[in-house]
Parts: C-alpha cells; sequence; structure tokens
C-alpha cells in the first residue's frame, strides 16, 4: 500500500512541478494529457483566464468505437481528434503539458498525431 501512495505522490509532485513552468494563455492554451491504464482524455486550457476551451477523450462520442484508449494506435486516434476539434475552436498553437508522465508510448503518440493534425507546438 506505501508503494501504491507513494507513486501517486510522485506523480502528483511531477504534475505541480511542471505546471509551474508551463501556463497556457487565450492565444497559446495549454494541452493538457491525463492518461490511466484504459483511458486517455486531452484538454486545451486557457489558465489566465481559467477555462477549458476544447476537450477530447477516448471515452467521447466522436472517438472511433473500434480504438482503444489503452494502446499507441488509440492514442494517435485520439491526437487526430483532438487536433481537429481545436482547429474547430480556432487554436493553433499550443505548450504541451504531459500531466507528469514520460514523453514515451501513448503520451509520445497523441503529441505526433496532434502536430500531424496541425498544431504547433
Amino acid at each position: 500500500m506505501k508503494r501504491i501512495v507513494k507513486k501517486r505522490d510522485d506523480l502528483r509532485r511531477r504534475q505541480l512541478r511542471a505546471r509551474q513552468k508551463v501556463a497556457g494563455t487565450a492565444a497559446r492554451p495549454r494541452l493538457s494529457v491525463f492518461r490511466s491504464l484504459r483511458n486517455i482524455s486531452v484538454q486545451f486550457i486557457d489558465d489566465e483566464a481559467g477555462e477549458t476551451l476544447a476537450a477530447a477523450s477516448t471515452l467521447c462520442a466522436d472517438f472511433p468505437k473500434d480504438q482503444s484508449g489503452g494502446n499507441v494506435k488509440g492514442a494517435e486516434a485520439l491526437g487526430k481528434l483532438a487536433a481537429e476539434k481545436a482547429k474547430a475552436v480556432g487554436i493553433e498553437e499550443v505548450v504541451f503539458d504531459r500531466g507528469g508522465r514520460k514523453y514515451h508510448g501513448r503520451v509520445k503518440a497523441l503529441a505526433d498525431a496532434a502536430r500531424k493534425g496541425g498544431l504547433k507546438f
């Protein structure tokens, strides 16, 4: 049990450390990634106003039902969907917040797909 609590605390510490350096504005919102074992969520956040401008998730209705959020292919599909939603709201440039996770695997696949979708990091 101690190991689980320590992992959770370490993740929270990494998230807070990143938030000190990364902040989103209306012109360049923060692309925040949340990754669980089965799903991934993405939000475009304006930290100055404290509001979410757009969001996408593997649980939303727009996400293809034949994809899973727990693998790299699902993360790529979500990256494309997130880029489309951002373009619809008028977002072109973002600041990437990996949520305290390593830039590897699903997080990297999502970021690469969002870049291919037209977002500038």
